[in-house]
This record gives C-alpha cells, sequence and structure tokens, in this order.
C-alpha cells in the first residue's frame, strides 16, 4: 500500500491538475494582493482618522487657552489646572479615547466615568507620561504598551501666573479602533477560504469536463492497435477542443487507411512476385541441362520473368514517392509543343495511325517529365489493346481554367464494371489476362494527375476504344496577397511553313520550337509512320473517376 501511494505520488501531475493549481494560485494571489492592499489602505485610513481627531483636539485646546475665561471668575485663566480642568470637562472623548489632567507631575484629573477607555489603569502609560520631558512642544505620537498601543497627544500648560505646569492628554486605543478592521478582513479571509475551495471544487468538475476530450484520445490511443482501427472518439460541441477531437479523428481515418493500404499493397506484391517466382521455379526445376533448346527457352523464359519483376520493383518505387512534395516540380510549358514531343515520342511504340485532335496554344504549370510519363503510359495501353494500322490520337486544349490532355483509341473499349476498378493497383480488369505489365500503370498515371491537382476521366464504349483525358488546373494557386496568379497564356500562333507536295513535314523535337496551325484542332505532320486524320469533334464530359479506378482492356 505504501508502494503504490509513493508511486502515486512519484508521477507526473496531470493536465487536469496542473490546470487547476494554476487557477487556484493565481486565484489565491488575486485575493492576497486585492485583501492585502485594501488592508493597508484602510489601516491608513483609521491612523489619519485617529490623527485628524487628536489635531482638532490640540487646536480646541489652543483656543481655549488664548481666548477661554475662566467660569469661577469670568476672567483669563490665571492656573494650570484650571485650564486643564475646563478642558477635560469641556472635551468630550470619541469611543476609544481617553484623556486624563497632570499637575506638576502629578495625575490630578481623570475622565468622566461613561468614558471607556480608563488611561489611569495602565500603569506604564501613567509613567511614561509622568516622565516626559519634552514640556514645551505639543506632539502626536505612538506609544506601546503591554496593554495596548496609544495613539497619544501630549499637551503641555504653562501659565506665567502659575508656576506650577500642568499636561492634558489625550490617547486613541489604537489596537481597539483597529479591531474593526480587523474583524472585517478576517472575514474577508473566511470567505476568500471558501472561495478558493469552491473554485477548487467546481474547477476540477469543470477542468474534467472540458478535458474529457483529451483523455478520450488517449484512452482510445491506448486501445487502438494496429489489427484494431475502427474506433473513434464521439465529437460534442463546436470549441478548439471538438476541433481538436475531428483533426485526431481524421488522423486515425488516415491511419486505417494507410494500414489498409499497405496491408493490401503487400498482399498483392506478394500475390505478384510468386507469380513470376513460381514459373522461373518451375522451369529451373524441369531443366535438361544437356538440352540446349530446353537450356535456351528457359533463359528466354527467365529473363523475361525478371523483366517483369523490375518493372513491377520500378513502378512500386514510383508510388511511393508519390505523397513527397517534390514528387512533381511544376514550371511554366508550352502545351502545344509538349503534346507534339509526347507525341514524337509515343509513335515508336507501335505500329499505328497516330495523329492530333487538338492542339493547345498556352502554356500552363505542368510537370514536363511526370506528364510525359503519364501520357505515354496512357499511349503504350493504347498501342497494348489495340489493332496495328488503328488509330490513336493526342490532344490538347484549355477549357476555362482546366487545361485537358487526353489519348483517344480505336481499341477493344472497357466494360462498365471494369471502370469502376481500374485505377486499382495490380487490376488489370477482365479480359486483360497476362498482358506483359505491371498492374500499376494507370495507379501511377492517376497519382500523377491528383499530385498536380487534377483527374483522370474515361470515355469507353466496348469495341469502339476508349479516350482518357488527364484533367489539370491551368492556372496555379493564388498567391501571397490573394491574388490570383494567372499562369495559362496564350502562344503567338505563326502560319505553318510551306511543304513541297509529296515530302512530309519533319518530326518535332523538344529543340525544336512549336509552331501550331492557325486554329485548334490543326494536324501536325510526322514521319511516314504518322497518317494525318480528320480532327475528331469536341470530347464529351467526362465523369471524373475516383482514386480507385485502374484501366485495363
Amino acid at each position: 500500500m505504501l508502494q503504490r501511494i509513493k508511486e502515486r505520488w512519484a508521477r507526473p501531475l496531470t493536465v487536469r491538475a496542473r490546470v487547476l493549481a494554476a487557477v487556484l494560485a493565481l486565484t489565491f494571489l488575486g485575493l492576497v494582493v486585492a485583501g492585502g492592499t485594501a488592508y493597508l489602505l484602510q489601516r491608513n485610513h483609521v491612523d489619519e482618522t485617529i490623527n485628524d481627531s487628536l489635531g482638532r483636539s490640540v487646536a480646541e485646546f489652543r483656543t481655549l487657552a488664548k481666548k477661554g475665561l475662566d467660569p469661577t471668575t469670568g476672567e483669563p485663566f490665571t492656573t494650570a489646572n484650571g485650564l486643564v480642568s475646563v478642558a477635560m470637562q469641556r472635551t468630550v472623548p470619541a469611543r476609544n479615547e481617553g484623556m486624563l489632567g497632570f499637575s506638576d507631575g502629578k495625575l490630578q484629573y481623570l475622565a468622566h466615568p461613561s468614558v471607556p477607555v480608563r488611561l489611569e489603569d495602565d500603569q506604564e502609560l501613567v509613567n511614561w507620561i509622568k516622565s516626559y520631558e519634552q514640556r514645551d512642544s505639543i506632539r502626536i505620537q505612538t506609544v506601546e504598551t503591554s496593554t495596548t498601543e496609544y495613539r497619544i497627544a501630549v499637551i503641555p500648560v504653562q501659565l506665567s501666573t502659575d508656576p506650577k505646569p500642568g499636561l492634558f492628554v489625550l490617547a486613541y486605543d489604537r489596537n481597539a479602533e483597529l479591531a474593526q478592521v480587523n474583524g472585517t478582513f478576517l472575514t474577508y479571509s473566511l470567505v476568500a477560504l471558501g472561495s478558493l475551495l469552491l473554485i477548487g471544487v467546481v474547477g476540477w468538475l469543470l477542468a474534467g469536463r472540458l478535458l474529457q476530450p483529451i483523455r478520450l484520445v488517449r484512452e482510445t490511443a491506448q486501445r487502438i492497435g494496429e489489427s484494431d482501427l475502427e474506433k473513434r472518439i464521439p465529437v460534442t460541441g463546436n470549441d478548439d477542443l471538438s476541433e481538436l477531437t475531428r483533426t485526431v479523428n481524421d488522423m486515425l481515418d488516415r491511419l486505417q487507411n494507410s494500414f489498409g493500404s499497405q496491408r493490401q499493397l503487400l498482399d498483392d506484391v506478394g500475390h505478384e512476385m510468386r507469380t513470376p517466382i513460381t514459373i522461373v521455379r518451375g522451369h529451373l526445376e524441369l531443366l535438361d541441362v544437356n538440352d540446349p533448346a530446353d537450356v535456351d527457352s528457359t533463359r528466354t523464359i527467365t529473363l523475361d520473368e525478371l523483366d517483369r519483376m523490375h518493372l513491377l520493383v520500378d513502378d512500386l518505387v514510383t508510388l511511393a514517392n508519390v505523397d513527397r512534395p517534390d514528387f512533381v516540380r511544376t514550371q511554366d510549358v508550352d502545351a502545344g509543343q509538349l503534346t507534339d514531343e509526347v507525341l514524337d515520342k509515343a509513335s515508336q511504340l507501335g505500329e499505328r495511325r497516330w495523329t492530333i485532335d487538338a492542339r493547345a496554344a498556352h502554356t500552363c504549370p505542368l510537370d514536363p517529365h511526370r506528364i510525359t510519363q503519364a501520357w505515354l503510359q496512357l499511349a503504350a495501353n493504347a498501342v497494348k489493346f489495340s489493332d496495328p494500322g488503328s488509330t490513336i490520337a493526342f490532344g490538347s486544349r484549355v477549357d476555362g481554367d482546366r487545361l485537358k490532355l487526353w489519348v483517344r483509341d480505336e481499341g477493344a473499349g472497357i466494360d462498365t464494371a471494369d471502370r469502376e476498378r481500374i485505377f486499382e493497383r495490380f487490376n488489370r480488369g477482365s479480359g486483360a489476362g497476362r498482358s506483359g505489365g505491371s498492374g500499376l500503370g494507370l495507379t501511377i498515371v492517376s497519382a500523377i494527375a491528383k499530385a498536380h491537382g487534377g483527374r483522370v476521366d474515361v470515355v469507353s464504349k466496348p469495341g469502339r476504344g476508349s479516350t482518357f483525358t488527364l484533367d489539370l488546373p491551368a492556372r496555379r494557386e493564388q498567391d501571397g496577397d490573394g491574388a490570383e496568379a494567372t499562369v495559362t497564356k496564350p502562344v503567338p500562333v505563326a502560319p505553318p511553313a510551306p511543304e513541297t507536295p509529296g515530302t512530309p513535314g519533319t518530326p518535332g523535337t523538344p529543340d525544336a520550337p512549336h509552331s501550331p496551325g492557325p486554329s485548334e484542332g490543326q494536324q501536325r505532320q510526322h514521319p511516314p509512320a504518322v497518317e494525318h486524320l480528320p480532327v475528331t469533334p469536341p470530347l464529351p464530359d467526362h465523369p471524373p473517376h475516383t482514386p480507385h479506378e485502374e484501366r485495363a482492356r
């Protein structure tokens, strides 16, 4: 039991306890400062009131001594005793005030019995007055005895007609005057202590209620493991802590999706890698080393499967870098020139009729390398699932603030059921079989489009071909002043150079200047393998895909 108590006290204070301790400390400090300041001001006020009362009494005595008349003779006072006696008769002491009269060093006159403060009962004070030496001046000072503390005024009386000196003494019991102030602030202290206790109880309950989301976050985090990411924290209210709860729940959603994607990726990679390994292992186990033809066939199959594994690894590395901030590095790119350059590269993928539907005469913020990678992947898919001699067309145009880059083919098309999943990893769709790819091509295309802030749209009809469109922003995000920084700019259009009939034009290269025709849809001259077809009508509206679709034809 003792050990448990020690461990409990050895733990750091909880946030709830620290918050409550800070509130109580600040409240206590505020009460002490406010009460202490008020107490000191009130004590000073009491002392000023006493001094003012004594000062008025001294002034009245001086007036009596100068202008007053002895009531027994009707003449000015001739003896000190007479002046002191009349002064004491005419003075009405305050509640905590007393007075004495001395003649020739002896106590001669006492206050009326109704006066509650009996100075003569304090022998220490009487002795102090008898030994008072400054007989030539009036002084107001503090005298402390074992009984109490006095604020006293000693008035020496010396008349020229009377050789005997006298003393008129007025004194306030200062402790009695301060007793009421002390009582008031004792009550204040008790009320303050009760307020602290009340604030502590209410603050403990309120802090527990306010910090409940944080406690739930901790408890939920303790219960959550890699195999159990379903729990979420209830959200109540609309304050900072509820916003924190929503943020944590969003983080848990991302973690759950991340772990799920990771498990799915590992399962898919294991499945995809298992197939070529099984093929290679099977052929090696059945290999007849004495048969040169069998050795050569097995070598060819093994290299082909290793190439597929290498392609799979490269694609996985690409996908692993998708979330990096430098995955795409945008710059101002001439969309029309990029269209020509990608077409030149794609025309080597297969014997097809390569053409351009439209060419955007604008510069847009793109990563030319990633866009080329995505565009060529779409072209490779179009070649893979179309017949030799069929048409594959590229196109680009700007619609408002969107840049559309597309590849159109006349291949087998995509079934409606497959369009919902063609962008999933390793999903080649029905009818694709073992097409030789990694099953990640369209996933990479979708990731590149998403990294640019866009998406991939697909319109397809089985048996009549497909059109894949990269729908990308044609403008940059807003600048630091909040104004939109427009990057899409028209490219000056030059008239086409005259050509000799029967002589094909020279294909464009990245280093060659781009000179599009006078209108969108003009066909560019290509090598003999490229045939110029009529421009197709504008593309239909494409339904946006979700990031989990993948094309496979």
